[in-house]
């Protein structure tokens, strides 16, 4: 970052000529990877050391994270394309943006939303945290953003979520004093992650940042409409400006019934400011944290934890189109001839089934977990992951993701991975010749993990592994 620039004569303001300085030298160096472990499938340790055996990806520990790895050595530049990655072994998040899920504390117990998900590091890590679980919404406003939302769910087995496609400060017309949680992870300028984003500091601007607040309260305002009483909000951001932060909350103090809460983080953290550009803020806004980059080494971060204290009033209702989409126990009777059929052929106990329920949605059948709850399924732009799509005999063909999600409970119809050349014609989707195995349906498996489906026929098994999915860069794990 230029020192004539907006952003440096911005933070030199904010914190001092010393602390500017400090900030100049960060941000030319490179930034490192941080890693947040999926111990729903593997450990921290194990992770570890399969890195660096196999791809010489050397890590090391967190302090204070217990779920979270410091890449200090990636040679042949692979943590983002190995196979365990890709199977959401892992997810690669900033140290900074783990933060926000690990204030807000959700567990399976609670209706939690996510206001502004994409592309699903928070959402994914609250996900894990609810023990995939309970009930996560998820909001986001750009469509195209979705798709990188469902790629990072469906890698990491999410099955508590559901993606709604609103704008987020509107949501409270269809969801009132609903929610035990709310995370607002909220569009910002980026003052905090120039390191990762150098091109920041040649656009960034006071009246770019003044033009967001705008948006920024009114999420907020959202949200506190959305939440029960008692409720909890967290509001956060990646930047660094008063304008988007404290002057977004002193905003918030004054119209509606809040209070900020204490929050204990294992980083270094700093006190927001109260007094700014000769302006007295709320004092409570004391209690919320800034975070400076080169203390953690990651990114700069902005963190409030709030409660609501009283009813708000209530916006008018939105009109919500009537649903055709069903959403059916395992027991149910139009579900049953596919739980028979595929307990049948995969050799799956039938209570297995009962941990979830099941979306028709036309030919795809989708998996979430029996305890989420929605009134009006037919706003949602995705409940759950594919479990299975219906041929015109009306026959389910299991999908790779719903393969995955059933994991050891299948018993049979499994095919074993038998070598690198097998495995790379698997993830690209391509044929294994075979003439021994008989035709139909199959689990794939490699070492003993469940990497999707495939469907054998006179030519071969054909991979069903699906195309999002697909990487021509991998090791043998």
């Amino acid at each position: 970052m230029e020192k004539t620039s907006k952003a440096y004569e911005y933070f030199e303001k904010l914190y001092g000529k010393e602390t500017a300085e400090a900030y100049q030298e960060y941000i030319q160096q490179t930034p490192k990877d941080y890693l947040r472990v999926n111990t729903n499938k593997i450990s921290v340790q194990y992770l570890q050391n399969l890195l660096a055996d196999k791809y010489r990806i050397f890590t090391e520990p967190v302090e204070n994270f217990s779920k979270a790895l410091k890449v200090i050595s990636d040679e042949n530049d692979l943590v983002g394309k190995t196979v365990e990655q890709i199977l959401g072994f892992y997810y690669i998040q900033g140290l900074s943006s783990m933060l926000p899920p690990l204030a807000l504390k959700p567990d399976e117990k609670d209706f939690v939303m996510d206001l502004c998900g994409a592309p699903g590091s928070k959402t994914t890590q609250m996900a894990e945290m609810m023990n995939n679980r309970g009930t996560l919404i998820v909001n986001e406003i750009d469509i195209n953003r979705i798709k990188s939302l469902v790629f990072n769910l469906d890698r990491l087995n999410i099955i508590n979520a559901g993606i709604l496609n609103f704008k987020g400060e509107l949501l409270s017309k269809v969801y009132d004093n609903y929610f035990d949680k709310v995370l607002v992870d909220a569009p910002c300028s980026g003052l905090g992650i120039i390191q990762k984003k150098e091109e920041v500091s040649k656009w960034w601007s006071l009246e770019h940042a003044n033009r967001l607040h705008d948006l920024q309260t009114k999420l907020l305002v959202a949200a506190i409409k959305m939440a029960k009483v008692d409720g909890e909000i967290v509001y956060s951001t990646c930047t660094l400006s008063v304008e988007e932060n404290e002057m977004v909350i002193d905003t918030i103090l004054k119209n509606y019934p809040v209070e900020i809460l204490e929050v204990n983080l294992p980083v270094k953290t700093h006190k927001a400011f109260t007094e700014y550009d000769g302006i007295k803020l709320n004092q409570q806004i004391e209690k919320a944290i800034r975070i400076l980059p080169w203390e953690i080494d990651s990114d700069g971060f902005f963190l409030v934890r709030m409660k609501k204290i009283s009813e708000t009033e209530p916006m008018e209702k939105m009109q919500l189109p009537d649903s055709d989409i069903k959403i059916v126990k395992a027991t149910h009777k139009e579900f049953l001839p596919y739980l028979n059929y595929l307990a049948e052929h995969f050799g799956v106990d039938e209570n297995v089934f009962n941990e979830y329920k099941f979306i028709f949605k036309g030919r795809d059948i989708y998996i979430i977990n029996k305890d989420w709850h929605d009134d009006n399924p037919a706003i949602f732009n995705r409940i759950g992951t594919k479990f299975g799509s219906l041929d015109k005999k009306q026959r389910i063909t299991l999908h790779s993701n719903g393969a995955q999600v059933l994991g050891s409970a299948v018993k049979k119809f499994i095919y074993e991975i038998k070598d690198k050349e097998e495995l790379e014609l698997y993830l690209t989707g391509m044929k294994i010749k075979n003439s021994e195995l008989a035709t139909g349906q199959y689990v794939v498996k490699y070492n003993n993990i469940v990497l999707g489906t495939a469907i054998k026929t006179e030519e071969g098994l054909k991979s069903r592994f699906p195309r999002t999915k697909r990487t021509q860069k991998f090791e043998v794990m």
